[in-house]
């Protein structure tokens, strides 16, 4: 073990060897979708609106056999899975990314929530939260607060409570626990974050955005600076609710970091994690080669992406066990 890894004992770096499917799928990422996205960032609103209707006009077709409606729990939006009704099961509160623009894509988001539930005998709510730029911070934390309050308002106990979220989900998965904290309610079992966005206010920092910026298969590093504007506004960035990066990481639940050593992204979560450490949150981060930000969503063009499903359902299984016990 090197002296970097042993001061690091949270971090477990993934050895997998690539797949060539899965290369390859990269390469068409890295020539398809990340000028795609490039375009949409750099574009007017309207054209974010048209893509906006036609992601949340998508039907989700592999359920699980899950029940999967779109409906409203307390005052806020969103698909239901499984039986919101059944207390006694565990539930999932899932807050999808999207570069705080984009609203859930039910074939991609709604698919892997329905996996993860229907692996962790569990109900969840992928939440619709309020998208920029129409409305920007704190709208979609407010709704991510309004959603965790909801379930607890239903009879869900806190420690049945899971939360996840990838990209833009997983910094205000961020933001929802600090605003738990502040508010004295009770914490989740656990919470997942995939390929969190941890620093709002630069976009040359950390340092992989910048060493990696040629080589990531998705994120186009020179639109985030559209991103900022787009859903923060006027609004400072070093606000640890829109840059977790800051926070105060003290009495937080068992966490979980996933994030992959080519993405942009990268030390968003390294850096977070370590500052994690210091503070003693009961603390597990994985480290995966090549693959692209937030891959854990594209089960059906990754088989890693299955592998790290299974991570992250055992995560939280053990999560639950412990705080039911």
């Amino acid at each position: 073990m090197s002296a970097s890894q042993a001061a690091r004992p949270y971090l477990r770096i993934k050895t997998t060897r690539l797949r060539v499917r899965s290369r390859m799928v990269l390469l068409l990422m890295r020539w398809l979708l990340r000028p795609w996205l490039g375009h949409l960032l750099s574009g007017s609103h309207k054209r974010l609106a048209k893509v906006q209707l036609r992601m949340a006009a998508q039907r989700c077709r592999d359920t699980k056999g899950l029940a999967f409606e779109y409906s409203i729990i307390g005052k806020v939006p969103g698909h239901c899975i499984g039986e919101l009704g059944d207390t006694d099961r565990p539930v999932l509160l899932y807050l999808h990314g999207g570069a705080f623009v984009l609203p859930a894509a039910p074939p991609v988001h709604g698919a892997a929530v329905a996996d993860l539930c229907h692996a962790l005998n569990s109900s969840g709510f992928l939440l619709d939260y309020r998208l920029a730029p129409l409305n920007r911070f704190p709208a979609a934390l407010d709704d991510c607060e309004q959603a965790y309050r909801a379930l607890l308002e239903r009879g869900f106990p806190a420690e049945r409570i899971m939360l996840a979220g990838e990209s833009a989900g997983a910094n205000l998965l961020l933001g929802l626990l600090q605003r738990i904290r502040k508010a004295g309610l009770p914490m989740p079992c656990g919470a997942a974050a995939v390929s969190p966005a941890t620093e709002m206010g630069r976009i040359h920092a950390p340092p992989s955005r910048a060493r990696l910026r040629l080589r990531d298969p998705i994120l186009p590093a020179a639109a985030l600076h559209r991103i900022d504007p787009l859903y923060a506004g006027g609004e400072d960035a070093s606000n640890p609710e829109l840059s977790p990066l800051y926070m105060d990481c003290h009495d937080l639940p068992p966490i979980y970091l996933l994030a992959t050593d080519g993405e942009i992204l990268a030390d968003d979560t390294l850096l977070l994690a370590a500052r994690m450490h210091e503070a003693g949150v009961e603390l597990r981060v994985d480290l995966w080669p090549a693959l692209p930000h937030a891959f854990p969503l594209f089960g059906a063009v990754f088989p890693e992406a299955r592998e790290a499903r299974r991570d992250i359902v055992a995560f939280f299984r053990d999560t639950l066990e412990r705080a039911t016990q």
